[in-house]
């Protein structure tokens, strides 16, 4: 055998044993995520309760003190969607976490006909408004009960629940900001998505500048509780942090960890480029999704560099990331059926 053969077969080895490498962390990654939903399906299933299990507890709370009843039904309320928004996302993996992160989506509402005769008219006039305010309900979450989070731009650091838009609430409402479209009879077509397909609607409201706006945006002081880093200690303003004014301020202040958010840069192989030439796909809605690191904190931290894929409508995009350079690399893009097929035959993707 030459010299050459050897040094091929080499190659070779190496190669192998960084894709098993690679397997292995993906296998790793599946089984946290199995994890996770396994312990979701049992809080589902330790809160279940027969119709005759059922039957018991409300006959036990008829027992119960007057006030003590009429305390827990002021403590709940119930809502009934108007709609559904219908997105790209068929699962949470990869929602982006802010609507304007995703400004090239285009998603829509559906307005449910039975919470009108005509669900047209409740959006007469809508159409004046370049922006609209959305609520609804994270129906995918289960319910939240703890105080502290951990936010993805504090890499694993907690903080108060209430002092972030994690979707992990003890009410799980969420509120996003997003740019009106169109309307085309009972639907609403907007652009910004950081919802789940299939996530219910609880409201929309218009966006107007003067109420929703509390001062001007030049007016915008950047400060942190903790340490800050090199270069972030001042504020935008040349402000007065003494608080000497007797004057109450009117500054809009957010801490310095909501700043740190590092933009990837996303490229794409020759292979992906030919496969959305093939399917017809934009490069846009691929760039929003991973400029900003969809990845948990979980995974960012103890797995580093690794190959993701996540589910962008009816087509799956595999990339890997590589932390050192902050770059993103989308290796391919395919139909969901082809990918489950090649999936279901072992076939490496």
């Amino acid at each position: 055998m030459s010299v050459s053969e050897i040094e091929f077969l080499k190659a070779q080895l190496a190669t192998a044993r960084s894709e098993m490498k690679n397997l292995r962390q993906q296998i790793s990654n599946l089984q946290h995520m199995h994890t996770k939903e396994l312990q979701s399906a049992l809080k589902v299933l330790d809160g279940y309760r027969c119709q005759g299990c059922r039957k018991d507890q409300q006959n036990e709370d008829k027992t119960n003190v007057t006030n003590e009843v009429t305390a827990n039904q002021e403590e709940s309320c119930s809502f009934k969607p108007i709609g559904i928004i219908r997105t790209v996302f068929n699962e949470k993996r990869a929602v982006p976490r802010q609507a304007s992160l995703a400004s090239a989506l285009l998603s829509r509402i559906d307005i449910s006909p039975t919470v009108f005769n005509n669900p047209s008219h409740s959006l007469e006039g809508l159409e004046s408004f370049s922006h609209i305010w959305i609520i609804y309900h994270f129906h995918r979450n289960p319910n939240h009960l703890k105080a502290k989070v951990a936010p993805p731009r504090l890499g694993g650091e907690r903080v108060g629940v209430f002092s972030t838009r994690s979707p992990h609430r003890p009410c799980p409402i969420g509120l996003s900001l997003v740019q009106l479209d169109r309307i085309e009879d009972s639907k609403v077509y907007f652009l910004g998505t950081d919802m789940v397909d299939g996530t219910p609607v609880l409201d929309i409201k218009p966006y107007i500048p003067q109420y929703d706006v509390p001062v001007n945006m030049t007016e915008i002081e950047f400060y942190n509780s903790r340490e800050a880093p090199d270069g972030e200690e001042t504020s935008l303003l040349d402000s007065n942090p003494s608080g000497s004014s007797s004057q109450p301020s009117s500054t809009v202040a957010v801490p310095n960890w909501v700043l740190n958010s590092a933009v990837l840069d996303v490229v794409f192989n020759t292979n992906a480029e030919l496969q959305m030439q093939e399917l017809g796909i934009e490069k846009t809605s691929i760039i929003d999704v991973l400029k900003a690191d969809p990845r948990s904190v979980y995974l960012r931290t103890k797995y580093g560099s690794q190959f993701y894929t996540f589910r962008l409508g009816e087509h799956t995009v595999t990339c890997k990331f590589d932390d050192q350079n902050s770059t993103v690399t989308v290796l391919q893009v395919r139909d969901v059926v082809i990918f489950q097929e090649n999936t279901d035959n072992g076939l490496k993707e």
